[in-house]
């Protein structure tokens, strides 16, 4: 009587007892890591880099534009897995923010965000309107302005022939 391992011998191939999953994994491949590390993730809250500073440079408006237009620095305790990567020397890192390399890390809620989004939108296409009816007002009907994408138009009964 011929055993199974005498079979896989002569077919010239070795057992799956022989086989591992460490022998088939991939060796992982490497990218450079990022500049800016991302906080943990908290619901209801959305974070952003805010600039604080360009070439050595304070940028004291930009970063009082943003803190009144909602943004909230993120404080140092909130996250301390943040700890090890602020900037020892900065200027708002100090009073237990989080800055790093001229950004310092703030937040906002998400209502708050999608409401600032709506009314950028409502702004925007009131002066998307804005521009359309000026140019429109020097529309022609002898020969019109942008007819073909101001207008459709379907047909009914049209029979193939």
């Amino acid at each position: 009587m011929v055993n199974d391992t005498d079979k896989v011998e002569t077919q010239g191939r070795e057992s799956r007892e022989h086989e591992t999953r460490e022998v088939e994994t991939r060796t992982e491949s490497w990218s450079p890591p990022t500049v800016l590390p991302d906080p943990d993730p908290q619901d209801g809250w959305v974070f952003r880099w805010v600039r604080t500073s360009t070439v050595g440079q304070a940028d004291n408006t930009n970063v009082s534009k943003k803190l009144r237009s909602g943004w909230e620095p993120v404080k140092a305790e909130d996250h301390p897995e943040m700890m090890i990567k602020s900037d020892l020397d900065s200027r708002f890192g100090g009073e237990g923010n989080i800055e790093v390399g001229g950004l310092l890390l703030c937040k906002m809620p998400e209502e708050k965000l999608k409401a600032r989004g709506d009314y950028i939108k409502k702004v925007s296409d009131r002066q998307i309107d804005s521009i359309d009816n000026n140019f429109m007002r020097e529309n022609d009907p002898r020969m019109p302005v942008l007819e073909s994408e101001r207008k459709t138009r379907v047909d009914f009964g049209k029979g193939g022939s």
